[in-house]
Formats: structure tokens, sequence, C-alpha cells
């Protein structure tokens, strides 16, 4: 089964493949600029080995064929688009992404033609020295910038589907702005430095002698290569808009067709255009995690009308949908382009209005869940009138659910002997704290209830509790007028799982990885447990609590403290 972060057409991995390869380019130049504030020593070692690399044979073809595969296939994807009604995100990495080689160009041609041509040594004092004090200098933040956002943008686009992607997204955004920052920095100190250095009559010739600076006839060989290259960008990015434009004009010429939402409205579309450019352009709400990409499902429609009037998907797009298991008749919307009049349901209509409830998606969260059960509950109660049991569960439910509640948490729904509850809130951290408490909490209420029991001369209760924070979505689930609303979700088999686990090993709670990280607490421990549970692939480290009452002590044993709400 293909991975989630390589779904799509093979021109759709291609730019996957060739944008990392810039972003790496990109990241380890910007670093080099950085490292002038570690020691400008350090940060000509570092330029030496990047430049060794990146100015071989095999370094210029790898970044070379990227840099053209890139920017060749995302033309080539944006010509194709039927609708230039977009995300905003969309435009803002679109805009970039065309800005970049207008920016670039005298920058490469200072440089790597200036190396290739005159034997220039450009090396940081070079380039600093060249474009400090000058509108050139500010051109050059502002293509570090562009370039550095358009690539975090599609970073982001990119992993924002998998679990640890979203677990860390704060970190990551951290460090997208930390690295431009420190390389900006970078390259005011080494220009400050240098401008220091060159401030008389001598500095031509220590230039000269330094970088083998070029001489007036080789800067003006330079400029007009650099005049060209604009003219000739201008050119391809005229003829582009053209032809964007071109397309557009003709497909506004053609028969439109019809598309038709179930519970939605009927709108007019170009033929050949994709339904979800249809739903954008006519303001039809439509999921599309990954901005309509082609890499996850979230688009996804099934065709109830107009079989006849699509071309078959293609074989990446069979592959995404075999994947989540689709009907038969499913397609997604970003890659269907009907020739005829069409009706679709939308899987994932954001509002999910459909009447057919069971088919709502509800909305997405990210919050902590925990499941709990009375151990032994069977044995217990064989021979019992029903009455007892139920006078029993409800005595049980009454002294634990109190504290759960006064945490933050809520019962989703009880299961004989058992609960599942959520912790909801705008904040993965809020929600594992509350699930933290509400551990602890149901622990000591389980101790009190105990004493009760062992004071009317019962046998004490046991409990198993797992608690795991991930993904789910929430909404109603069931034939119209009878469905309740629930969480589904693997964080929801997680932790049901984990709750299982506490048998086997014979404590009272575990709490997983997850919780305890998106909670600001390390999770890196020699007492975590390694499970192996059904359904997942990767094994995940769980903190085993032999008493939930004590959970603040094992915590504490371990050098963590729950921060407060």
């Amino acid at each position: 089964m293909t991975h989630v972060l390589w779904r799509g057409t093979w021109a759709t991995r291609i730019r996957i493949v060739s944008g990392l390869v810039l972003m790496l380019y990109v990241t380890l130049h910007l670093l080099n600029i950085a490292s002038v504030l570690i020691s400008p020593d350090f940060a000509e070692i570092f330029q030496d080995v990047r430049l060794y690399v990146t100015r071989s044979i095999a370094g210029g073809v790898v970044v070379g064929s990227a840099l053209l595969a890139h920017l060749i296939l995302s033309l080539a994807k944006l010509v194709r688009q039927r609708s230039l009604r977009m995300p905003l995100v969309d435009y803002l990495q679109i805009a970039f992404g065309l800005a970049i080689p207008l920016l670039l160009s005298s920058h490469f041609i200072y440089t790597s033609v200036a190396f290739q041509q005159f034997g220039v040594e450009t090396q940081i004092g070079y380039v600093t020295t060249l474009i400090w004090g000058r509108a050139d200098g500010w051109m050059q933040a502002a293509l570090v910038l562009v370039v550095w956002v358009h690539g975090s943008i599609g970073m982001h686009m990119w992993l924002k589907g998998t679990e640890w992607w979203r677990r860390n997204v704060g970190w990551m955004v951290a460090l997208a702005v930390l690295i431009p920052t420190l390389a900006l920095l970078g390259y005011v100190t080494a220009a400050r430095a240098i401008s220091g250095l060159l401030y008389d009559s001598r500095a031509e010739l220590l230039a000269k002698r330094v970088w083998n600076w070029p001489g007036p006839a080789e800067f003006t060989q330079l400029g007009r290569i650099d005049a060209q290259t604009d003219q000739i960008i201008w050119a391809v990015l005229a003829a582009f808009f053209l032809l964007v434009v071109g397309r557009q004009a003709v497909a506004a010429l053609r028969k439109p067709i019809r598309v038709t939402y179930v519970d939605g409205p009927t709108v007019r579309a170009p033929r050949g255009q994709t339904v979800l450019e249809t739903s954008r352009g006519a303001g039809v709400p439509h999921t599309s995690l990954c901005g309509g990409r082609g890499r996850c499902t979230t688009c996804r429609v099934v065709l109830e009308e107009g079989h006849d009037n699509v071309p078959p998907p293609s074989a990446a797009e069979t592959r995404s949908l075999t994947a989540v298991g689709a009907s038969g008749n499913a397609r997604l919307a970003c890659q269907m382009r009907p020739t005829g009049p069409v009706t679709v349901y939308r899987v994932f209509a954001p509002d999910g209005s459909r009447k057919r409830a069971h088919a709502s998606h509800g909305h997405e969260a990210r919050l902590a869940i925990l499941f709990l059960d009375m151990r032994g509950f069977t044995a217990r109660t064989d021979g019992q009138l029903p009455y007892d049991v139920v006078f029993l569960l409800n005595r049980f439910f009454d002294q634990i659910v109190p504290p759960l509640n006064k945490a933050g948490g809520t019962v989703d729904k009880y299961m004989g002997d058992g609960l599942m509850a959520l912790f909801e809130d705008d904040s993965p951290a809020r929600s594992a704290r509350a699930a933290l408490q509400a551990v602890e909490g149901i622990g000591r209420a389980l101790r009190d209830f105990n004493e009760t029991l062992e004071r009317e001369g019962s046998p004490p209760v046991a409990i198993g509790v797992g608690v795991h924070l991930g993904n789910v979505v929430l909404g109603e689930i069931g034939a119209a007028g009878q469905a309740p609303r629930t969480l589904i979700g693997d964080a929801v088999n997680t932790a049901s799982r984990l709750e299982a686990e506490t048998k086997v090993h014979g404590v009272e709670a575990l709490i997983s990885e997850d919780v305890l990280a998106a909670a600001g607490l390390p999770v890196s421990h020699p007492e975590m447990l390694s499970l192996h549970l059904r359904g997942r692939e990767e094994p995940l480290d769980a903190l085993a609590v032999p008493q939930a009452a004590d959970l603040q002590a094992v915590l504490g044993r371990l050098g963590h403290v729950v921060p407060a709400q």
C-alpha cells in the first residue's frame, strides 16, 4: 500500500522529490550563512564542503534537474487548472513561486556564472561586499524570505496529513522562523565586519587578491547577462500568463455542463474542469485537506449519476481510493473531469448536511480519549439479581464520573461496566493535561469507593484505564433521527487497546507518550513501556501507573510535573 506521503501521479511524486532536493539545498545555504554567527572560519569550512558537493558534476545535475523539473511541473499543473478560484494559501504559494526566478537570477549570475566564467571566489565575504548598502541587498533578503516561505508552505501541505507532523507542527513552525532569521543575522554580521575592513583605497586591491574580484569589463559582461536573463524570464512568464488566460477564454466559449450536488446546488461548469475546481468556482463548500493535489482522499465524492460522462480514474487515483476502502463509484473531486452532466455526493462536505446521517463526517479534532473498565465484573456479579448489578454500577459511576467531569472530561458513552470519555478543548495541550488530572481524580475516587465497600464487607473494585491523544472525527453516526453524537478514529482504538493492556501488565492505567508530549512532559525514560498494539505497525511507548491515584507521585519520580490547566 502506498504511504500517504507518496500518493498521487508520477508528476506529483517528481514534484515532491524535486521540492525536497531544493528545500535541502536552500536549508544548507541558509545554515551556511547563519554559521557566520559561530565564526567566520567555521562558515568558510561549511561553505567549502557545501560547494564541493553542489558544484560537482553529480551535485550540479541533481540540483539543476530538480529546479527544472519542479518549475516545469508546477507551471504545467497551474496551466491545466480550468478555474483560478483557490484558497488564499495557494495564491500565495503560486505568487512566491513565480517571483523566485526573477529574484534568483541576479544572485545566480553574480555567483555561479562569475565563478564559472571569471574564476571569482564567491565566498560569503564576496557576496556581502557585492550587495551590502545597496538595493540588491534588500532584494536578496526578500529572496531568502520568498524562497523559504514558498518551501515551508510546500512542506506543510505535504506533511500535514501525517500524525507526526500534526504532533510537532508547533516546533516545526518555530524552526521555520528561526533558520531564515539566523541567516539574515549572519549576513548582516558578515557584511558589517567586511565593510569595516574595506574602508580605504586598498579595498579594491584586497578584494582582488582575496576573491579575484571582477574588474569593470567583467562586471559589464555579468550585467549584460543579467539583463538578458531577466528579459527571458519575463518573456516566459508573459507566455505562461497568455496561455492561462487563453485556456480560460477557450473554456468559457465551450458549452458548459451541469454538476448537481446531492443536498446542494446545481451549477454550470466548463467541460474538463475538475469537480473540486467547480466547487471552488461556484462557492460550494468542499473539503480538501491537501489542497487538491491528489495526495489525500478528503475531497472524494460518490458519483451517483453520469458515470458515462467521466473518464476512468488514473492508476494513482485508484490506488488512493483503494487505500481507504472507498466504494466502487467513489472518485477524487480533484482528479475527476466530467465531460457531461453528473450528480455527486460530497463524502466530506464541511457542514455534513446530507440527510443520510451515517454519511456525515462531523468535524475533526485532536484531543485526549480515556477508556475505563471495571475488572472482574462478570465473576463479581454472577448469581446476583439484575437490580443489584445495576445498583452496583450506578454507585460505581456516581463515584468516578464527577472527578472526570471536574477535570474537563465528558462521558461519550457507557459500555456496561466501562465507559469512554473525551476531553474537548481547542488546545491538545489542555486536553492532555485534563486527561491526566482525570486519571488521578478517578484513582482517588476509586480508593474512597473501595473503602466504603470494605466497611460494607464487599470486595474492592479494580479498574483499568487507557489514555491516548490523537486525531478523531466527532459527528452523528447512525440512522436519520437516531444518530447519537460520538467519535471515531485510530486514536479511539488505540486508547481502548491501552486499557486492555493494563490487565496484561497488572497496572491501573497506561498513558501514551502522545498524551505526555502534548501536556509538555518529557516522554523519554527507561520506565516507559514499549507496547505492540493490535492494528498499529509501530510500537507505542506508554507510561505504566500501578495506582491511578498515585499518578502525580509517578510523574514526580520521573522528574515530571503536570502543568496547570
